[in-house]
């Protein structure tokens, strides 16, 4: 049973609201330091009263010993019965043999004869004389004699019950308040967190990010208010994130719609073969087989965009050195009519990456500054070895028309064609993806225009 109210305890603790947990802490806390005040004040009124009835008794022993410092055993003074009278006083002999024939008003046990023989410290004891709460002292008096000295203790008694009265009361005043004060905390605490979950249950209802959480004035920001403000950026950058794929789309579309169209056309003209002379249908099957690479090549390139980090288990320390002579190499086969000069350091460079995705890069950067030199004119690629406290960097020039400073912010962007490239093969993704997989790489890919004409682009690792 004990055990599965546990299970109960912690299923509750898992699952209960949140602010009825903060709510019942927050009331346990201050509740519990709230009784143990009242308790702790309790101890020290309920001690400060009978030192003070102690302190009677210490006197009242000592002045009846002056008085009568050689009394037989026996009562000395019985009149405690009353709260006026003072106090009762016997002396107790340590043999009770020579106790006299007619018995006390106060009781006299073992631990009495002990202090009379002198074999143990005087002691206070709480007793009843005549149906009444009273305190006595038993202490030393002479050789084989000790004193019974007892006081009515009505007064504290009744002064220690007030006292617990009113502490019980100042208790649960203070649990009351407690439970208030939690539930105010709880209540003004977690607003925020409640803001944030309805935005976040109202974004998941109606799938728009536009929401915001709603932030305090500057000068009251706090834990709650950071989170928020996370919260925020983290929905902008969500808003981006499906404003730059809702455009993704868009161009996509934009950009198949052509080729796919010529596509249809191509495919139901050669569905009418038999009209066709074998020379259109031998242009018909090359514009066709072109499209179909054309369509492929651009779906791979989306396929490729949709990968926002390298595969770690692809990952291996790459030649880059290497990589750039493979690259251009492949370059020179592709476009014979530009002489592509490259440049690199004695030593090997080598950074970690994967080879197919930098190789992958390199090309689309060497394709580009092909595509945009003219017949002849040269296409500079230089790697420099990385000094202490920096990587290494490679950078590829043409002499083509270069970039416009208009076009320059634009052109990582995806399916982003400046006016001067129109009419040249491609569909704008080439640069989109170097950059993606140079940023995969913990690298910075930049354009800029190079000095005396063509335009320059820097990957720094």
């Amino acid at each position: 049973m004990s055990g599965g109210r546990r299970r109960l305890g912690r299923v509750w603790r898992r699952r209960g609201p949140l602010r009825t947990r903060l709510a019942l802490s927050v009331t346990a806390a201050v509740a519990l330091v709230a009784v143990g005040v009242c308790a702790a004040a309790f101890l020290v009124v309920r001690s400060a009263l009978y030192e003070q009835l102690d302190l009677s008794l210490t006197q009242s022993a000592r002045l009846a010993a002056q008085r009568n410092p050689g009394d037989a055993p026996g009562t000395l003074a019985g009149e405690c019965r009353f709260l006026a009278a003072p106090a009762c006083a016997e002396v107790v002999a340590a043999d009770p043999a020579k106790d006299p024939a007619t018995p006390g008003l106060l009781p006299v046990d073992p631990a009495a004869r002990e202090v009379a023989a002198g074999r143990k410290a005087p002691y206070y004891t709480n007793i009843t004389v005549a149906g009444y709460p009273a305190r006595m002292l038993t202490t030393d008096y002479a050789k084989g004699r000790a004193l019974q000295v007892a006081l009515r203790a009505d007064t504290v008694e009744d002064g220690i019950e007030e006292a617990a009265q009113w502490l019980v009361l100042t208790a649960v005043i203070g649990v009351l308040l407690a439970a208030v004060l939690g539930y105010w905390v709880s209540r003004t605490g977690l607003a925020p967190v409640a803001r944030l979950t309805a935005t976040a249950e109202r974004i998941a209802a109606t799938r728009d990010a536009r929401h915001r959480i709603e932030l305090p004035p500057p000068g009251r920001e706090d834990e709650i208010t950071r989170l928020a403000t996370s919260f925020n950026t983290m929905l902008g950058e969500l808003e981006q994130s499906i404003a730059a794929q809702r455009q993704l789309v868009a161009d996509a579309s934009h950009e198949l719609r052509t080729p796919l169209t010529a596509l249809r056309t191509n495919a139901e003209l050669l569905a009418r073969a038999d009209r066709l002379t074998p020379d259109q249908r031998d242009r018909a099957s090359a514009a066709l087989g072109r499209q179909l690479r054309e369509v492929t090549g651009l779906v791979n390139d989306l396929i490729e965009l949709a990968r926002d980090e390298e595969p770690q288990p692809l990952v291996e320390q790459v030649r880059l050195d290497a990589l750039v002579e493979h690259c251009a190499q492949a370059a020179r086969t592709h476009w014979p009519a530009v002489p592509f000069q490259v440049r690199v350091p004695a030593e090997p460079v080598v950074v970690p990456g994967v080879p197919a995705r930098l190789s992958r890069l390199l090309g689309n950067l060497l394709d580009n500054a092909a595509k945009f030199s003219g017949n002849g004119l040269p296409v500079e690629v230089e790697l420099a070895a990385g000094v202490p406290g920096r990587g290494p960097a490679l950078t590829v020039r043409d002499h083509g028309p270069g970039i416009s400073p208009e076009d320059l912010p634009h052109v990582f962007d995806r399916f982003y064609r400046a006016g001067a490239a129109r009419a040249l093969p491609g569909s704008g993704l080439g640069l989109a993806m170097a950059r993606q997989i140079a940023r995969a790489h913990s690298a910075e890919l930049t354009a800029e225009a190079a000095p005396g004409g063509g335009a320059l682009f820097r990957l720094m690792f």
